[in-house]
């Protein structure tokens, strides 16, 4: 690539990561220091904050490093290890998403009629989110596709250029597993979320209007309403999570369809 682009992409990564580790420092400290915050659903976002702190604190320097030399300078066995904790940050990420959804979605549309998270439960989906995830980015080191630098040699990820049934099948299923699968719930999730809050704005509006008066400000009504914000950033946030991984999905897809599209530059394009 043009060296520019080597040190464009450092430079951005260098401002990310230092965002990144220190944001997701500040969540983890102040949720797991104020009693008031040690709530079931904030232990899905301390496990959020934790995943985020470790990928970008183990793979912002190296990132940072290859850029400066314009090549991967830190061997193979690291090479692996970076794009394992990549690849398990990113999984666990998705799959604590998907609870902190169906969390919003329990709460909101089910109501009062819903079983409340537990701290249990919610250790229990964290449990499964880094057993689940260490499971599937395991693989690649024991034979089911394996990792290797990507077209720009600044980082490390899944081999998607190798032409087999083998390495293919792994993909396939991963990016089901990671992307399409916790996709589809979200947006089921989110479908019913949407519909529940504009049908408790409408109701609240005739209500309202029924009494005489602008607005309900009983406690009932600011309750909903807050757990309703919870729920606009758990949509932004996954929102953003889709947007970030999903330049990784078609650069995947891509290198197993159409390898003639594949460039280095067309590659940076997933770690950014």
């Amino acid at each position: 690539m043009n060296p520019l682009w080597y040190g464009l992409l450092g430079f951005v990564i260098f401002c990310l990561g230092c965002l990144s580790v220190f944001g997701n420092s500040v969540v983890i400290w102040v949720f797991t220091s104020t009693k008031t915050l040690r709530s079931p659903a904030n232990m899905l976002v301390v496990n959020l904050a934790l995943s985020d702190f470790l990928m970008m604190a183990n793979m912002s320097p190296p990132m940072v490093h290859s850029c400066y030399h314009g090549t991967w300078m830190l061997g193979p066995t690291y090479c692996e290890y970076y794009a394992l904790v990549g690849s398990l940050s990113g999984c666990i990420s998705i799959w604590t998403m998907v609870w902190i959804t169906l969390d919003r979605y329990n709460v909101i549309v089910k109501g009062v009629a819903a079983t409340p998270l537990t701290n249990k439960g919610a250790f229990a989906r964290n449990i499964f989110s880094w057993l689940s995830a260490l499971i599937w980015c395991v693989s690649p080191l024991y034979g089911w596709n394996r990792y290797v630098p990507e077209g720009n040699m600044t980082a490390c990820g899944t081999d998607y250029l190798t032409d087999d049934w083998l390495s293919h099948s792994y993909l396939y299923a991963y990016t089901f597993w990671v992307y399409l699968f916790p996709f589809f719930i979200i947006v089921y999730c989110y479908t019913y979320i949407v519909s529940a809050v504009f049908a408790h704005e409408k109701g609240m509006r005739d209500q309202a209007k029924k009494m005489g008066v602008k607005s309900l400000r009983n406690e009932e009504a600011q309750k909903t309403s807050a757990e309703c914000r919870l729920a606009k950033v758990a949509l932004v946030t996954v929102s953003l999570w889709f947007i970030a991984w999903t330049p990784y999905c078609v650069i995947n897809v891509t290198g197993m369809w159409d390898k003639t599209k594949i460039t280095p530059l067309f590659t940076i394009w997933g770690s950014l």
